[in-house]
């Protein structure tokens, strides 16, 4: 029975204990677009590219999510502004994307 109580009063820990994060993320399912960064430049921009990566259970992750790459995605050369993009279900499967606008 002691160890019954211990492993639910881990479990309520570990559910209470919630780490704080820059961006909103949920215990079962994540799926947010946010701003990751903007410049003086004011226009919004015609052109967006993306650069992709993904995750599989937490253990392996692959793919170039770098602003550079989607720079070159979208041919860009002016940066107005870039967004960031996640969607992970479980922990066992994520989605990462960066979306740069400009010219």
């Amino acid at each position: 029975m002691k160890q019954l109580k211990f492993a639910a009063l881990l479990l309520a820990l570990a559910m209470l204990s919630g780490c704080a994060t820059s961006y909103p993320m949920g215990m079962l399912f994540t799926e947010v677009t946010l701003p990751a960064g903007a410049t003086s430049n004011v226009d919004k921009g015609s052109k967006t590219g993306t650069a992709e990566c993904i995750s599989v259970l937490s253990l392996v992750a692959t793919g170039d999510c770098s602003i550079a790459a989607a720079k070159k995605d979208g041919r860009i050369t002016k940066v107005t502004h870039v967004d960031w993009y996640a969607r992970n279900i479980l922990g066992i499967i994520g989605n990462y994307k960066v979306m740069v606008h400009g010219e």
